[in-house]
C-alpha cells in the first residue's frame, strides 16, 4: 500500500510520453498525500519557533498568535467551505488547497527576509498555508467517502492515518536536517517540504472524483443544525479534537520535564511517540475495520482515552506518566475518522456541509483542549498534571456522547 503512494507521488505525476488512464486507486493516494501535506502545515513552522524567536527577535506572544492565528484560519475556512465547497467543485476545491499550502511554504522560506519586521512575513505565510490546511481538512474526507470502496469506514480511518504518518516524517527529517546542516540555511526546510503539494496539485488535476449524493441537494446547514442526532456527532468531534491535542499538544513539554531530557530527545519521546501509536490505531482499523463494530470499537477506545489522562495526570512515576501519553495516542486513532464514518453511515444525505460542520466542531475542539490545559496548568504554578488531569473531562464528554447515540442514532 504505502509503496504504491510512493510509486504514484513520485512517478505518475511526471511527464512520461505516455497518457496515463487514472482510476479511483490514484484519487485514494492522491488523499493520502493531501493528509500528508496537511501534516507538513501544522506541523513545520512550531518546530521553527524557537529558531524565529533566537534569529528575529519575535517575542513569545507574537509566537503564540501565529498558532492561534493558524486554528481560527482554518475555523473560518470549515464554516464558509460548507457554502462554496459545492458550488466550485471537489476538484477545484483540492487543487487549490494544494495551491494555498505550496505558497504558504515557499512565502515561509521567503518573507521573513524581506520584510524589516520578519513578523508580518511569517503571518502572511501562515495564512496562506492555514487556507490550504483548512480545504484539506474539510474536503478530502468526502472525496475518500465518495470513492467506490466496500469498507467505508476502514479507508477513511487508513486515510486518517497518512496524517500521523506525515507528521512523524516532518518531525523526524526536519530535525535530523536541522543537526546536520545547522539552522543557518533553515530556508530549505519549506522549500523542500512544497514540493509535496506541488506535485499533488498535478495529480488531483488528473484522477476522476466522485461527489457525495451525485449532484443531489445534501441536508443543507440550517437543517443539520436542527438535527439531534447530528448535534451528537457535533458534541463528539468536539470532544474528539479536544482528547487528541490535549494530550499531543503538551506531550512534548511533558516528556522533558517528566524526563528531564533534552528538546530533541523530547520530542522523540512525546509528540513522535503518541504519532506513532495514533498512526498505528488507525492503520490496523484500515486493515481490520471490515471484522470490527465500528461503534464498540469507539467506545473501548474512548474508555481507553480516559484510562490514559487518569494514567498521565495521576501517577507519580513520570515513566509511566509518559506511558500514558503514548496511550492516549493509541486511544485516539480512531477517534475523529470514526466519527466521520459514523455521522455518514447515520445521516447518507449530510453531504459536504455535514463534513465541513464537523471539521469545524473538530477544530473547535482542537482549540478548547491544549488552551484548557494550558489555563489550568498556569493557575497551577505550572503544574501539567494538573492540566491534564482537568482535561479527562473532554474523554468523558465522549463516553456520554456515545451513550446518547445510542439513544437517538438512525438513519436521515
Amino acid at each position: 500500500m504505502y509503496g504504491n503512494v510512493i510509486h504514484v507521488f513520485f512517478m505518475e505525476s511526471a511527464y512520461t510520453g505516455t497518457m496515463k488512464t487514472y482510476d479511483f486507486t490514484d484519487t485514494i493516494h492522491a488523499c493520502y498525500i493531501g493528509y500528508i501535506t496537511q501534516a507538513i502545515v501544522n506541523n513545520l513552522a512550531p518546530l521553527l519557533f524557537v529558531l524565529f524567536m533566537d534569529r528575529y527577535g519575535i517575542s513569545l506572544e507574537k509566537i503564540t498568535f501565529l498558532t492561534t492565528f493558524n486554528f481560527l484560519t482554518q475555523l473560518c475556512v470549515d464554516l464558509l467551505s460548507a457554502k462554496f465547497v459545492d458550488r466550485i467543485g471537489y476538484r477545484t476545491s483540492a487543487v487549490a488547497a494544494h495551491v494555498f499550502c505550496m505558497c504558504g511554504l515557499v512565502l515561509l522560506a521567503v518573507l521573513p527576509s524581506v520584510f524589516t519586521n520578519a513578523f508580518p512575513g511569517l503571518l502572511t505565510a501562515c495564512i496562506f498555508y492555514a487556507v490550504g490546511g483548512g480545504l484539506i481538512e474539510v474536503i478530502i474526507s468526502p472525496i475518500v467517502e465518495a470513492s467506490p470502496s466496500e469498507h467505508k469506514a476502514s479507508a477513511m480511518s487508513l486515510l486518517h492515518s497518512f496524517y500521523c504518518w506525515g507528521s512523524l516524517a516532518v518531525i523526524l527529517c526536519s530535525t535530523l536536517l536541522l543537526r546536520l546542516f545547522g539552522t543557518a540555511h533553515w530556508q530549505i526546510l519549506p522549500l523542500v517540504w512544497a514540493l509535496v503539494p506541488a506535485l499533488n496539485i498535478i495529480l488531483f488535476c488528473k484522477v476522476p472524483i466522485r461527489t457525495l449524493n451525485e449532484g443531489k441537494a445534501g441536508m443543507g446547514i440550517q437543517n443539520l443544525l436542527h438535527s439531534p442526532l447530528f448535534l451528537v456527532f457535533f458534541v463528539l468531534m468536539i470532544a474528539s479534537g479536544a482528547s487528541e491535542l490535549a494530550m499531543s499538544q503538551w506531550a512534548s513539554a511533558f516528556a522533558e520535564k517528566g524526563l528531564g531530557v533534552s528538546k530533541t530527545i523530547g520530542d522523540l519521546a512525546g509528540p513522535c511517540m503518541f504519532a506513532l501509536l495514533m498512526g498505528c490505531s488507525r492503520l490496523y482499523y484500515g486493515k481490520m475495520g471490515d471484522r470490527l463494530d465500528l461503534l464498540k470499537y469507539i467506545r473501548i477506545s474512548s474508555l481507553l482515552c480516559l484510562a490514559s489522562y487518569l494514567l498521565a495526570s495521576l501517577s507519580a512515576d513520570p515513566v509511566i506518566a509518559l506511558c500514558g501519553c503514548g496511550l492516549c495516542g493509541l486511544s485516539v486513532g480512531i477517534l475523529w475518522p470514526g466519527v466521520f464514518s459514523l455521522a455518514s453511515l447515520h445521516m447518507p444525505k449530510g453531504g459536504t456541509a455535514m463534513f465541513a460542520l464537523l471539521s469545524l466542531a473538530g477544530d473547535l475542539g482542537c482549540t478548547a483542549g491544549p488552551t484548557l490545559v494550558g489555563q489550568v496548568s498556569a493557575a497551577c504554578n505550572g503544574s501539567l498534571t494538573s492540566g491534564l488531569c482537568c482535561a479527562v473531562v473532554f474523554p468523558l464528554v465522549l463516553i456520554i456522547a456515545l451513550a446518547l447515540l445510542g439513544k437517538t442514532g438512525k438513519q436521515v
